[in-house]
């Protein structure tokens, strides 16, 4: 796994534990320390500009509706389901269907260059390169909404030993923690009832 750790809005480079990397994400509406997954490093440009670069050196096409919803999403400071995706792309006379969303964030997913938060059925931009089958670590403030991402190697070198004991292969090793964060905590928000923002 390679660590990654960038903030934006000048507060220096990553945070670390020591027990794992973090990456700044959508936490935003806040002034918390991040931008979106892995949000951006820099923008929504640079999270297009990175997916080009990938994906022509992968032999891929980077088609248009591709490219428009890495933009949506790179865009947003929160995750975003599919028919916001679809609701955001759309203009009048030219509706765009949620199914074509659907394809084109199955390959950005495979590609790493979004992230799928399964607890809230949506998505969130990722603007570094993950090792193949990288463990990583979703954050979910309850009260904001803010997503960070993290690297936890201390939890990935144990879960290792967990799935080899069950002789288990798993296709995804994406783990989500629910909670409250440092910045919602320091200002005593109260959580979202709902548990989500």
């Amino acid at each position: 796994m390679r660590g990654h750790a960038q903030q934006e809005h000048g507060q220096g480079e990553g945070q670390s534990d020591g027990q794992g990397d973090r990456h700044g994400h959508a936490h935003d509406p806040h002034g918390h320390d991040g931008a979106g997954c892995c949000g951006a490093h820099g923008g929504a440009g640079d999270v297009i500009e990175r997916a080009e670069r990938l994906c022509q050196a992968r032999g891929l096409q980077f088609t248009r509706l591709r490219r428009d919803v890495l933009a949506a999403v790179a865009a947003e400071h929160k995750p975003l389901g599919a028919y916001d995706i679809a609701e955001r792309m759309s203009a009048p006379g030219r509706r765009v269907a949620a199914v074509s969303v659907y394809r084109a964030l199955d390959f950005l997913t495979e590609q790493g260059f979004v992230h799928r938060i399964s607890s809230r059925n949506a998505f969130v931009s990722c603007g570094h390169e993950h090792g193949a089958g990288a463990g990583l670590v979703f954050l979910i403030c309850r009260t904001c909404g803010g997503i960070d991402e993290m690297t936890a190697p201390a939890v990935e070198s144990a879960l290792d030993q967990t799935l080899a004991g069950a002789g288990f292969t798993p296709t995804s090793r994406i783990l989500e923690v629910e909670g409250e964060c440092g910045a919602c905590r320091g200002r005593g928000d109260p959580p979202d009832a709902s548990g989500r923002a």
